[in-house]
């Protein structure tokens, strides 16, 4: 590590400038000490509000939205219908035998999830993860009831009175309230929201519904309210994934050490004693505001989730001792080392005026380009399959014992199990016959005992029908132990129809 001396508050000082908190062993725990991050103005805190406002409303909305999909189906947009294990989100049903479009929403989240890593890094840990919305809401009742930073260090400080009594109790029945509305939003969307309601108003609801808002209630109050950013650290899986999805053209929030160092909280007096010292006034600001208590000049950290609210208070330092912004940034590796190189072989200021912003370039390449393909392949593939898939589904079970029975006038006698599932909100009239055996007698078990080459089934909307049929065949068509044919299923107005194979048993030839 090289050694450079800067002026700071009058004296002179020695730093190691390329001393990194990352690469200092720390303990693999360490008990959390509390944080009061300073409120902060600029682009990415209002940036923040405005995805924590959509989030929010999207999640205790959502619930609330009514979609037609008429009389024999549940009104409610989204709906997670475990009682009849099915999955409704506005216009698309899921039935249980097509769980793999689920499976391709989750490769799609998780593809979303690289390509947003390796373009902002984590951008979803600083403003759309769930633990950072609601530790958002928490500090900001928190900051409305008791203050900004200082007003809050003092009171956490101060011995316990009424003043202090009152505010801590304000903000722990706001923080309640909250953990309540966010449990009991989650229930509603695995029952009619409107109903579910009522039942739990006036405790008629199930004990399994009590039972799950109590439990995310807790977790929120705690997560949000006291463990905050030791979930990201300790708990949270991500931070160590997400070093495996990084290049040097992930843009990341850095402090450019190239143009702030060596630091001078006395840059005038330095100046003037014709020291060479960078644009960092050693202010703290960027530590003030930080959700995670740590300092960015340290460089890369794990704990960082690259909210970027520190590029919001060193811009306005900035702007006040009349210096370019920018001087924390969401930069790239290689850019850093670029305008690292430039600063050491041109100078500072001229490293300075070529500081790249954001572009296109750093969005545009292959490995983002491979990600976003994927998953818009998976998206296409998925809608298409949904736009073409068949409402009507049949499945055969033979049966086992007896293979065959052998009537009467000779003829020979298979049972078989046949399930219609009929996938569509109204009542659909099928008829049910055979491909593949010539003369071949239809007729259910639980009929009158009429028959024919084919039957005909009333299958109720969104519904299974299972129903026992025998098929018969005279002797003389029986000319093997085991014939193939199928059974095929046609709507009678549509004209939509399905098949399944199977087998015809006679005795031995």
């Amino acid at each position: 590590m090289t050694e450079q001396t800067y002026a700071a508050g009058g004296g002179v000082e020695t730093i190691q400038a390329d001393a990194v908190n990352s690469r200092t062993r720390r303990p693999l725990y360490a008990a959390r000490v509390k944080i009061f991050p300073k409120a902060v103005d600029g682009f990415y805190r209002r940036l923040k509000w405005a995805i924590l406002a959509v989030a929010l409303a999207v999640y205790w909305i959502t619930p609330w939205l009514r979609w037609d999909r008429g009389p024999a189906a549940p009104d409610q947009a989204v709906l997670v219908d475990l009682a009849n294990r099915r999955f409704y989100f506005f216009f698309i049903e899921i039935w249980p035998q097509e769980f793999y479009y689920v499976a391709g929403l989750l490769i799609m989240a998780g593809l979303g999830l690289f390509l947003v890593t390796s373009v902002l890094g984590r951008a979803w840990c600083g403003y759309a993860c769930p633990q950072t919305v609601w530790t958002d809401l928490y500090m900001a009742v928190e900051r409305l009831v008791e203050g900004d930073r200082n007003a809050r260090m003092r009171l956490d400080k101060a011995p316990w009175g009424l003043e202090k009594i009152r505010k801590r109790v304000t903000v722990h029945t706001l923080w309640i309230l909250i953990a309540v509305a966010t449990g009991g939003a989650w229930v509603f969307y695995f029952a009619d929201a409107p109903t579910l309601l009522r039942e739990l108003v006036t405790l008629q609801a199930a004990p399994v519904a009590y039972t799950t808002i109590a439990i995310l209630t807790a977790t929120t109050y705690v997560f949000a309210g006291f463990m905050r950013e030791q979930v990201c650290t300790y708990m949270c899986p991500w931070p160590r994934i997400q070093g495996a999805m990084l290049d040097e053209d992930s843009l990341i929030v850095t402090y450019n050490a190239w143009r702030g160092e060596p630091r001078s909280r006395g840059q005038k007096k330095a100046l003037a004693q014709g020291l060479d010292v960078g644009d960092c006034v050693d202010c703290n600001a960027c530590v003030a505001v930080c959700p995670m208590g740590i300092d960015i000049r340290d460089g890369q950290q794990l704990e960082c989730i690259t909210c970027a609210l520190c590029i919001d208070a060193c811009n306005d330092i900035m702007a006040k001792v009349g210096k370019p912004r920018d001087l924390i940034s969401y930069t790239t590796l290689r850019d850093y080392e670029t305008h690292s190189a430039e600063a050491r072989r041109a100078g500072r200021a001229v490293a300075t005026q070529n500081q790249r912003r954001v572009g296109v370039s750093h969005v545009v390449r292959p490995r983002t380009i491979l990600y976003f393909s994927l998953w818009s392949l998976i998206g296409l593939a998925m809608l298409f399959g949904i736009a073409t898939r068949d409402r009507l589904d049949l499945n055969v079970l033979p049966d086992r014992n007896p293979l065959y029975v052998t009537l009467a006038d000779g003829s020979i006698r298979n049972g078989y199990t046949v399930k219609i599932l009929n996938m569509v909100p109204e009542t659909r009239s099928f008829v049910l016959g055979t491909d593949g055996l010539r003369n071949a007698q239809l007729r259910l078990a639980e009929g009158d005992g009429q028959g024919g080459s084919e039957l005909r089934i009333d299958v109720e909307p969104d519904r299974l029908r299972e129903v026992k049929v025998f098929v018969t065949l005279p002797r003389d068509e029986v000319r093997r132990e085991r014939s193939d044919f199928r059974f095929v299923v046609r709507d009678v107005e549509s004209g939509e129809t399905s098949h399944e194979g199977t087998h015809f048993h006679g005795p031995e030839q």
